[in-house]
């Protein structure tokens, strides 16, 4: 997704600057990696605790990428407003940028629970 985004940022950008009088992205609103979750079936204490602090990182991160995105998305939508085929177009795909990364947080945070359940399971004292 991270890649995808920037490749959006900089279309964005190029299209968009005639268009708004902020360009797009003038924030530089980086997504954060996801990252991956430790197989509780065969994990370690140690690798499910580092496991809880990345997705805990990643929380905070993609929290942080959001209000980025959202002084961006403010101006975009002004823009949108107008009726300018382009800007509701960056508007949308912006928008749903912003969503995916709301759905990257919710299943992290599943996938995550999911392998504690299985350590628990696996590792019953």
């Amino acid at each position: 997704m991270t890649t995808f985004f920037k490749r959006f940022a900089a279309t964005a950008l190029l299209i968009a600057t005639p268009v708004f009088t902020v360009p797009a992205f003038a924030n530089d609103c980086s997504l954060p990696e996801t990252p991956s979750v430790p197989d509780g079936t065969s994990a370690s204490m140690e690798e499910m605790i580092a496991g809880q602090k990345a997705v805990k990182g990643f929380q905070s991160d993609v929290q942080a990428y959001r209000a980025c995105v959202d002084e961006t998305l403010e101006a975009m939508k002004e823009a949108a407003a107008s009726g300018e085929e382009a800007a509701v177009e960056a508007y949308k795909t912006a928008n749903d940028a912003y969503n995916a990364s709301v759905v990257a947080e919710e299943k992290l945070a599943e996938d995550f629970n999911t392998a504690v359940r299985a350590y628990k399971a696996a590792n019953p004292s």
